[in-house]
């Protein structure tokens, strides 16, 4: 027997799992968010427990990884998730992914083109997710946060990431507006998102080591941050719109970096 079939008692019928999933551990859910953490060396799993349609979508990566899977029902995933969480037959106990450090993940990176958004208190974990998956899309190094106000890098952050919490590094630092200075020591330009700034974001050279620093839902930057800016930019958007939601103006900016950098090469 091998270890992806410990725990399956019959091929029709779904086995309870020995026991329920550890509270210590984080969890999980979806097709996207558990296949990567399955796949990131970084991350520690333990148990997946999985229907027999959620089992055949991540089968190779959990045989690759050698995790322990215990066959469930979709009723029993429901019963041990939120009735909003989109779990598509799959429930993953892992453990926290080990902590990024600033200089390993961006400032010992190769000059020149690093790309990294700061987040000045972002706690919304929906928001976080959504930031994290154009950062994987659009190629950031990193999501730096400050780590007593940044939502738990858990299971409703990793949904809404769809993958990327386990492919870009989150580095939680102590102090933002210290963060920025190391940052600007190492080479980076540092740009703070104001609505009512005077420069555009078109207006500025985002093709050498650029910082996006983006503020917390409704406050906006906190005033040590936007003193350790090099400079505050805005988005155009229309005058009876001035702001966007920070996870869609950090798509935003992060598209534009991208696509100065496409042409400038």
């Amino acid at each position: 027997m091998t270890r992806q079939g410990r725990g399956h008692k019959g091929a029709g019928r779904a086995a309870r799992p020995e026991r329920a999933p550890d509270p210590g551990a984080t969890l999980l859910w979806g097709a996207h968010s558990v296949e990567a953490a399955l796949t990131n060396p970084r991350r520690k799993c333990r148990r997946l427990f999985a229907t027999e349609a959620g089992f055949a979508r991540v089968a190779a990566a959990a045989s690759q990884n050698g995790v322990r899977v215990e066959r469930v029902g979709d009723d029993e995933l429901t019963r041990r998730l939120t009735k909003d969480a989109v779990h598509q037959g799959l429930l993953l106990e892992a453990e926290a992914l080990p902590r990024a450090g600033l200089d390993e993940v961006v400032l010992d990176a190769p000059a020149g083109q690093r790309l990294v958004v700061v987040l000045d208190q972002v706690t919304d974990p929906h928001n976080l997710g959504a930031i994290l998956r154009s950062s994987a899309g659009f190629g950031a190094l990193a999501v730096v946060v400050q780590e007593r106000h940044s939502p738990p890098l858990g299971g409703t952050v990793a949904k809404t990431a769809s993958g990327a919490l386990d492919r870009v590094p989150v580095v939680e630092v102590v102090n933002i507006a210290r963060t920025l200075e190391e940052l600007k020591e190492a080479g980076f330009q540092t740009l703070g998102f104001d609505s009512e700034a005077a420069y555009e974001i078109a207006q500025c050279d985002l093709t050498g080591d650029t910082a996006l620093v983006m503020g917390a839902e409704g406050d906006g930057l906190r005033r040590l941050v936007r003193e350790n800016c090099d400079r505050l930019i805005r988005l155009p958007t229309a005058p009876r719109l001035p702001s966007l939601n920070v996870s869609n103006a950090t798509a935003v900016a992060l598209y534009e970096a991208t696509r100065q950098r496409r042409v400038a090469r």
